[in-house]
């Protein structure tokens, strides 16, 4: 993940450090993309969600990516494990591409390593950010 500060309601960073704990036990090591976020979130700004930029990639965030290779636009909702859906375009946080999402910014562009080679995703629009709508207890 790259050298960002990501900003985080100290409620997430919590319930997503147990979380990560959890599945990191049962991956022995297969969870690198993991082991980065759990870094991510031990050195991110923890705000109160009303303080959270209304340009930034949260949990249950709705985001417009568009992939800088292909030109193919995007849309995922990013949630917990429990919420994810493919089919609904809801990615877990827990998965690469969701690590790579959470935190940041409209305009970012996130270089996300797949089998086939570096992906390069530019945060294209922030269609919903529960921060921003006032939903809190997501």
């Amino acid at each position: 993940m790259a050298e960002k500060m990501i900003h985080i309601t100290e409620q997430d960073r919590k319930r997503l450090l147990v979380m990560m704990d959890e599945v990191i036990m049962y991956r022995h090591g297969k969870a690198r993309h993991l082991l980065d976020l759990i870094s991510e979130l031990n050195r991110a700004k923890i705000v109160v969600a009303q303080d959270v930029p209304p340009d930034v990639i949260t949990m249950n965030s709705k985001v417009k990516l568009l992939d800088l290779d292909t030109k193919e636009e995007t849309i995922y909702t990013l949630v917990y494990p429990q919420d994810s859906n493919v089919d609904q375009g809801k990615i877990s946080v827990l998965t690469p591409i969701g690590t790579a999402l959470l935190g940041y910014s409209l305009g970012d562009i996130i270089e996300w390593p797949t089998p086939g080679g570096v992906r390069r995703l530019k945060v294209q629009e922030l269609l919903y950010q529960p921060e921003k709508a006032g939903d809190y207890n997501l």
